[in-house]
């Protein structure tokens, strides 16, 4: 019986793909075959030794510590895509929030009830929460991939000119994005050219301040940004000050932080891009799959610590190595499994680490393997 633990609650649509004959599912497990987990963070957990697979049930990872789940033979999953349309949406709203002083009004609104002849007072004090239309304006997009597009197409839909970057753009990617959406190389000119700028990108070292000072001088006086992917790809003391000096209209993040709330131009949202009923579902049933398809099968997609492979079993097994990506490693791996035929290899590396798949007909010797300098799990389906 597969154990799954849940460390947040998932979606029932996804926990019920599991099969109850083979897997059973509960948030009490101490040493589970796999975690399913939404916004928990695991970075002080200790992992069992049964634990071969973590699925985020969402995008980011931030809250998994990835790389010590590689050097232990976890795979890390996430669901990219599952919630696209629904930060989409978040996307929208945050253009016209940022331009029509809709929440200033509404609170402006609220703050007239038991006020005589309210009305009128609206009517008369409504001018100054004028703002400018979205349409024939332009819209940088950083990051086009499944949610950036989206964002890209629909603000066509909506008159805007667009402007997406992405040096990592997929053929399938570019094939989505409507025609009149045009892609630059050199990100500076978003900044330069953008009446708006929406990030889409995943955070890490290299993707952190995105925007910042220098990016800011950049930019036309009068810029709204928008952040719905992760609170640290801008900075907030740069933006915060850039208000001040008017180069910054309005800035919308779904990301608080101490710098943010309370500034005037600034509307802080509490996490909401993933926050519909329709993305968690999605998101915990393609996390399911992914973790059905990795314990049954050794196929890994999606992974953020591993690379995606696929090999089929046509042998007596299927033997699954996660290592180090290092010379020769592979040679002591064939090399330990020389009591069987080898029908097909396959591997793949991600950055330092590697997975290798072999199906076989015979038996191996799991111990021999896990005993190589380099190898952290092994896998014998």
């Amino acid at each position: 019986m597969f154990e799954i633990k849940t460390m947040n609650k998932i979606a029932a649509c996804g926990t019920d793909i599991f099969d109850k004959a083979s897997y059973a599912v509960s948030d009490d497990y101490e040493n589970p075959t796999a975690i399913m987990v939404r916004s928990a963070k695991l970075h002080d957990m200790e992992f069992g030794s049964e634990l071969v697979a973590i699925a985020r049930a969402g995008a980011g990872t931030n809250n998994i510590p990835v790389d010590r789940c590689a050097e232990e033979g976890i795979v890390v999953f996430n669901t990219p895509g599952a919630n696209s349309n629904a930060v989409k949406e978040l996307a929208i709203c945050a253009l016209l929030l940022s331009s029509r002083k809709i929440t200033e009004a509404a609170a402006w609104a609220a703050s007239l009830k038991g006020t005589p002849d309210a009305p009128k007072t609206v009517e008369g004090g409504k001018a100054k929460y004028a703002g400018p239309e979205i349409m024939g304006k332009t819209l940088g997009v950083i990051g086009l991939g499944a949610i950036g597009g989206k964002i890209a197409n629909a603000a066509v839909a909506l008159g805007m000119k667009v402007l997406g970057y992405d040096p990592f753009l997929s053929v399938n990617a570019a094939l989505m994005l409507e025609p009149s959406v045009k892609v630059t190389t050199d990100i500076n000119d978003i900044y330069k050219l953008s009446d708006y700028i929406t990030i889409h990108v995943p955070y890490n070292a290299d993707t952190k301040n995105t925007i910042d000072a220098e990016q800011l001088a950049m930019m036309k006086d009068g810029v709204r940004l928008i952040n719905l992917a992760r609170g640290e790809l801008i900075n907030s003391e740069a933006v915060v000050k850039a208000i001040g000096e008017g180069k910054v209209a309005k800035y919308v993040t779904d990301f608080a932080d101490d710098v943010v709330l309370g500034q005037e131009n600034v509307i802080v949202l509490p996490h909401l891009g993933a926050s519909t009923p329709e993305s968690e579902d999605n998101c915990a049933v393609m996390a399911a799959h992914e973790l059905i398809d990795y314990i049954e099968n050794g196929t890994i997609r999606n992974s953020v610590n591993y690379p995606n492979a696929e090999l089929a079993k046509t042998g007596d097994a299927l033997v699954c190595v996660m290592h180090k990506n290092v010379p020769e490693l592979i040679s002591k791996i064939t090399g330990a499994c020389a009591g069987a035929n080898i029908e097909n290899l396959l591997n793949k590396s991600k950055g330092d680490y590697a997975y290798t798949m072999l199906d076989v007909i015979g038996s191996v010797d799991k111990a021999a393997l896990e005993a190589i300098d380099g190898v952290f799990k092994v896998r014998v389906l």
